[in-house]
């Protein structure tokens, strides 16, 4: 066994001893199909919640998105997100290209979650961008309307996870035993016709809605 194969199950693991890490699907199976799930954000544990919530055949097909400058900052980080948790790192916001690369475009940074799935694979993502409080989530932002609009095939899975902020709060760096859970909703698509405010408000209305499910 590989050393970050192994380290990956140790993580899952933990994650499950500290969290409970408790999984309960409402509406879809948990299958191994491709999908883009989409939650509330509180804490820098989310996807690792999420990631050891998910079936073992699930975790191998999905990819968690994180934020270059913080998962980078340092050997240990970096390593675990690239050789466990197979990572998509992506910058917060857009970046000329400078004279290194000759090119005065833009950085997308939905450019990396693209090629992902385009490779087949699924991914967690959190569409307010960053964590926010214990409250209801901020208003989505437009990656998850676009990911919609090009991948119409694939499954866009809701998730609400419950506790996170308390195990992980913002400013602190060893989590605390909370018992955790994540709750999954039924699938959504992209209507006909609908416009981005229109989609995004409902895909964080369907996030919401499964705060009081049990």
């Amino acid at each position: 066994m590989k050393l970050a194969e192994a380290a990956g199950l140790f993580l899952a693991f933990l994650a499950r001893l500290i969290t409970g890490a408790q999984g309960h699907w409402y509406g879809c199976p948990p299958k191994a199909e491709q999908r883009i799930y989409f939650a509330n954000h509180q804490s820098h544990f989310d996807w690792v919640l999420i990631w050891a919530a998910l079936p073992g055949d699930l975790r191998a097909v999905t990819r968690p998105i994180a934020a270059r400058d913080y998962w980078t900052s340092s050997p240990l980080k970096l390593w675990i997100t690239r050789e466990i948790f197979n990572a998509i790192y992506v910058s917060r916001t857009r970046t000329k290209g400078g004279p290194a690369d000759g090119t005065d475009d833009q950085e997308d940074p939905l450019e990396p979650l693209v090629d992902a799935l385009n490779n087949g694979d699924s991914l967690v993502i959190f569409p307010e961008g960053t964590r926010g409080s214990q409250g209801d989530p901020q208003p989505f932002k437009s990656g998850l309307y676009h990911l919609a609009e090009q991948f119409p095939s694939v499954q866009l899975i809701p998730a609400w996870i419950d506790n996170v902020q308390r195990v992980m709060p913002k400013g602190e760096v060893v989590p605390v035993p909370i018992l955790c859970s994540v709750t999954f909703g039924a699938p959504l698509q992209l209507q006909p016709g609908e416009d981005k405010r229109m989609f995004l408000e409902r895909a964080r209305d369907a996030v919401v809605a499964l705060r009081n499910i049990h």
